[in-house]
């Protein structure tokens, strides 16, 4: 069985966040915080450290999460490059993985994750119609190689995952908690269905 100190949590926050206009998505506002702080939000108290994995604005980030954690190589390389920041980077076994910019991940993510994985050593969350491969637990084992994968040029994170035992996790019940906030657009439109949802009695 995987415990709370068997875990630690990674909040992705290391893009140029290009379809943003630039900005920093973690520190975007949205609903009076800043996305990072909603994505932290499932893991805190349910792992033994929360590590954000940004290049940008270090400060601001470090008041959101335990420590904050830089990209290995520089260059801004994509997501597979913040996971192995963050495997490298951890002192647990296991890893759980989110991204900043979805702010309405449920409350029990990481418990069902844990409950999903069996004997595997990589759980992806599943709403149903579509993988979420930043939204994973992953065993730390697996960091020297990542290390290899990313040496020889790989940078698409379900093809490394495809490499090892992995499993799907199932949240079709509560697929919207997984929307990526990528545009101003998006940002506004899911905006106004968490304050519906926050108004509900």
């Amino acid at each position: 069985m995987i415990h709370r100190d068997d875990l630690t949590g990674l909040v992705l926050a290391g893009g140029q966040g290009r379809r943003m206009g630039g900005r920093d998505k973690g520190l975007e506002p949205f609903a009076g915080r800043p996305l990072v702080a909603h994505a932290c939000a499932p893991l805190v108290g349910r792992v033994s450290e929360v590590l954000i994995n940004a290049n940008r604005h270090l400060e601001a980030y470090a008041e959101q999460g335990d420590r904050v954690i830089r990209d290995a190589e520089d260059g801004f390389q994509g997501p597979l490059m913040g996971i192995y920041s963050g495997l490298h980077a951890a002192r647990t076994p296991w890893v759980v993985v989110v991204p900043c910019d979805s702010p309405a991940l449920p409350d029990d993510l990481v418990a069902r994750l844990v409950a999903g994985i069996g004997a595997m050593d990589i759980a992806v969350a599943d709403d149903g119609e579509r993988l979420h491969p930043v939204v994973a637990l992953i065993r730390r084992a697996l960091v020297d190689d990542l290390a290899r994968a990313l040496a020889q040029g790989e940078r698409k994170i379900d093809r490394w995952y495809a490499r090892h035992a992995w499993c799907r996790v199932d949240v079709s019940d509560c697929p919207d908690a997984f929307a990526n906030l990528n545009t101003p657009d998006e940002k506004q439109r899911l905006e106004r269905l968490h304050g519906k949802e926050s108004a509900r009695p």
